[in-house]
């Protein structure tokens, strides 16, 4: 007997973008509302809070996830920045914009309110703030 296999998921495109998102630990806890978020906008996330946890749970080396993080961001056809940027974030936008890759920026406004912004808008965590023309900058 040969039947055809049937499922909704067979009639959909499967061609949306794939949006890297990048935010500070300290926003952690946002990690499902910037997933629905960019989801919401016709995108798909790669949200590494959502794929790694917290460096899954710091039972191995944190260098492995940054590495499989770097490994996202080159095949991620965008990355949005959510939230303050932290020395985690920031080297993130620096490896997409030495690949030419789209950098959009948003506000997070409690409790669950995302708005775009300006690069020159950003906030940095205190560790970075010195760095801050590296997000202006068109190179970095």
């Amino acid at each position: 007997m040969n039947e055809q296999f049937s499922h909704t998921a067979l009639t959909l495109q499967g061609h949306k973008k794939l949006i890297y998102t990048a935010f500070s630990k300290h926003h952690f806890y946002y990690r499902m509302f910037i997933s629905r978020f960019v989801l919401e906008k016709g995108y798909v996330p790669l949200n590494p809070f959502m794929l790694f946890d917290y460096f899954l749970l710091d039972t191995l080396d944190r260098d492995l996830v940054r590495d499989a993080n770097n490994s996202i961001v080159l095949r991620a056809d965008e990355v949005w920045v959510f939230g303050p940027i932290s020395n985690g974030v920031l080297a993130e936008i620096i490896l997409a914009k030495s690949h030419a890759k789209p950098i959009s920026f948003f506000k997070i406004q409690k409790p669950h309110s995302l708005h775009p912004i300006m690069p020159g808008e950003t906030e940095m965590e205190d560790e970075v703030q010195s760095y801050h023309h590296l997000i202006t900058e068109s190179h970095a």
